[in-house]
């Protein structure tokens, strides 16, 4: 009797030693699920403030990185713009003054007005030459450069604040779309509709958005 019980036992113990092979296998072929991949979702409030803060910053903040460039292209074409203008406006401003003062060391214009003698239109070094009309016309020439670069001038100040209005709400748009849902479950359906007219009968469009969950 004991030795029957001593056999079972054996066998019992030879069948457990086959079978654990068989079953380390299938615990090292469990499949570990990765992590979701983090979608970076920029804020639209938080863009618009940091361009507001500093041009550029928006754009940084929304990783749109290929846009700096040409933020900065803007401001530093305005900026010459500016520069340039401002100079000929003072330029033209203090040739023009000294034209009309009654100051003969004052002469700036002399280098400005080409393809002209002083002799002709100069009534303060050459009162005894000067033709009036000659006068009147470098001076409203004058003038009118005065009037061309203050224009102008003006002009680029404006394009500077408008150019970073621009970069404000482009940082903005950038954020804003960039939470806008584009997946498969939207779908725009565009189909004719029959429109019920008094005497007539009218063509349409119907367009419904589905969202399909």
């Amino acid at each position: 009797m004991v030795l029957r019980t001593i056999e079972k036992i054996k066998i019992i113990l030879i069948g457990l030693i086959f079978c654990v092979p068989a079953v380390l296998p299938a615990q090292d072929s469990i499949v570990v699920a990765k992590p979701a991949r983090r979608v970076f979702r920029p804020e639209p409030m938080k863009a618009t403030m940091l361009a507001v803060a500093f041009p550029g910053f928006g754009q940084v903040y929304n990783r749109k990185y290929w846009k700096i460039p040409f933020v900065y292209a803007g401001f530093g074409g305005l900026a010459y713009s500016v520069g340039f203008n401002t100079g000929k406006y003072n330029e033209m401003m203090k040739a023009y003054q000294d034209f009309t003062d009654k100051i003969p060391e004052t002469d700036s214009y002399i280098g400005l007005i080409k393809g002209a003698d002083p002799s002709e239109y100069d009534p303060v070094l050459h009162p005894d030459t000067y033709n009036p009309s000659s006068k009147s016309w470098v001076e409203d020439n004058l003038l009118r450069a005065v009037d061309y670069y203050k224009k102008y001038r003006d002009l680029s100040y404006i394009g500077v604040a408008v150019w970073y209005l621009i970069t404000v709400l482009d940082a903005n748009v950038d954020a804003s779309l960039a939470n806008f849902d584009v997946s498969d479950q939207l779908d725009l359906q565009i189909a004719p509709l029959g429109m019920p007219v008094p005497g007539v009968y009218g063509a349409g469009i119907n367009m419904s958005l589905v969202y399909n969950f």
